[in-house]
C-alpha cells in the first residue's frame, strides 16, 4: 500500500515528459474531463487501501502461529447483501459524474463549426467543412526525427507531438469533429483539450 501511495506521489511530482497521469484540461471540457479521472482514480485508490488493508491484517492477526482456530459459519445473508450493495451504490455514485460528462462532451448541438478528420498510415487530412461547400483541406504528417524515433537520440519534449501542419480552431468556438480512417485503425487526440 505504501508502495502505491509512493509511486502515485512521485508520478505527480515528475517532469512533463514522463508524465503518467492526464494532463489538466485547457478548456472546461477538458477539466471536467480530467475531475472525472481524478475522482474515479481516487475513488479506486481509497477501495484498494481499505481491501489490501483490510487483507493483510486479516492475514497477519488470523494467522496459524498465532493459535487462531478458523471460524465455521457459512453464510451471512446481512454481509451478502452489505457486499452487494456497497459496490452498487459505489458504481451509481461514478456513474452519475460520467454520465454529465459524456453528455456535455458529445453535446454537438449547434456546433459552429466542423472539421473532416480522416487518418491515413503517418498522418492526418484535416478538412474544414463549409456550409457553401468551399472546404479547405489539407494534409498533416508527423515531424518527429527519425532519430527520436528509433532511439538513436535522445526524445525531445514534443517526442511524437509535432506535425508540420497543426490544426488550427479559433478559440471559444463549439467546434464538432468528424473522425474516420481511409486504411486501418487510428487514435487522433487532442494533446491539451
Amino acid at each position: 500500500m505504501l508502495l502505491g501511495l509512493a509511486s502515485a506521489g512521485a508520478a505527480a511530482a515528475g517532469d512533463k515528459v514522463n508524465q503518467v497521469n492526464m494532463a489538466p484540461g485547457a478548456t472546461e471540457i477538458g477539466q471536467s474531463i480530467y475531475d472525472l479521472h481524478m475522482l474515479i482514480f481516487w475513488i479506486c485508490v481509497i477501495i484498494g487501501a481499505l481491501v489490501f488493508g483490510v487483507m493483510f491484517y486479516s492475514i497477519y492477526y488470523h494467522r496459524k502461529s498465532r493459535g487462531v482456530t478458523p471460524s465455521t459459519f457459512h453464510e451471512s445473508t446481512k454481509v451478502e447483501i452489505a457486499w452487494t450493495v456497497v459496490p452498487f451504490l459505489i458504481l451509481i455514485g461514478m456513474a452519475v459524474p460520467a454520465t454529465s460528462t459524456l453528455l456535455e462532451i458529445y453535446d454537438f448541438d449547434d456546433a459552429e463549426m466542423d472539421v473532416l478528420i480522416t487518418g491515413y498510415q503517418w498522418k492526418w487530412k484535416y478538412e474544414y467543412l463549409d456550409e457553401n461547400g468551399e472546404n479547405v483541406s489539407f494534409f498533416s504528417n508527423l515531424r518527429t526525427p527519425q532519430g527520436e524515433i528509433y532511439n538513436t537520440a535522445d526524445k525531445g519534449e514534443h517526442y511524437l507531438l509535432e506535425v508540420d501542419e497543426p490544426l488550427v480552431i479559433p478559440v471559444d468556438t463549439k467546434v464538432r469533429f468528424l473522425v474516420t480512417a481511409n486504411d486501418v485503425i487510428h487514435s487522433w487526440w487532442v494533446p491539451e483539450l
